[in-house]
């Protein structure tokens, strides 16, 4: 009886090892996700920096703290720095291992980005146009080629530091809407001002996109 309970109690403690490491290796795949919350502070990200922990504490809350990420945002001005070249060179796949783009120029091309594959680090799809409420505004402050935009306008409200003047490029998410790019992920439209709540006014929550780089 002792050697059966032995047995089937390795049996046990083996099927449990085995389920850890399917979760575990699903976590793994993933290197692109939407954040599933925002700063909570509108467009005011704590600059680079602070998105960059942002998307890091969101990885790390679903298993995937071991790989290094970086939020997909352009700044402006002396330093400036382009989305597209924080990023790594792919490929990424989202959470549920879903290759979205194989490298940054495809990325900025023929992607596999939708509304169904843009996925949160938990794996779940984002609100868009349609849904109660639309938070398809993903702030990016790039161009469609994913580069910073320069000129006298504020396309980043104040290099993510400002909740309240200024204005920040963002893309849809679900391809879908109004603005110059209607169906762009990265560079659809202007927000009308950095506060959560003008965010909001406009189809959006503070979200944005965060790659793992390799």
């Amino acid at each position: 009886m002792l050697v059966n309970k032995t047995f089937f109690l390795v049996v046990a403690l083996l099927l449990v090892g085995f389920g850890s490491g399917a979760v575990l290796a699903q976590d793994s795949q993933m290197t692109f996700f939407i954040t599933s919350v925002g700063s909570g502070n509108g467009a005011d990200l704590g600059g680079l920096e602070g998105a960059d922990r942002h998307c890091q504490a969101l990885a790390a809350s679903v298993g995937a703290g071991d790989k290094a990420w970086h939020a997909y945002l352009s700044t402006t001005g002396s330093g400036g720095v382009n989305a597209r070249d924080r990023i790594g060179s792919g490929p990424w796949a989202n959470f549920n291992g879903v290759i979205v783009a194989e490298n940054v120029d495809q990325l900025h091309g023929d992607n596999n980005l939708t509304k169904e594959t843009i996925l949160t680090e938990k794996g779940n799809i984002s609100n868009g146009r349609g849904d109660d409420p639309n938070m398809h505004d993903i702030l990016t402050g790039s161009g469609l080629d994913g580069t910073a935009q320069m000129g006298e306008a504020d396309t980043t409200c104040g290099n993510w530091t400002s909740s309240g003047e200024g204005s920040a490029l963002v893309g849809h998410h679900d391809r879908q809407g109004g603005g110059a790019n209607p169906t762009s992920w990265n560079s659809a439209h202007a927000s009308r001002g950095c506060s959560q709540a003008n965010l909001q006014g406009t189809g959006g929550n503070g979200f944005f996109y965060c790659f793992a780089g390799r």
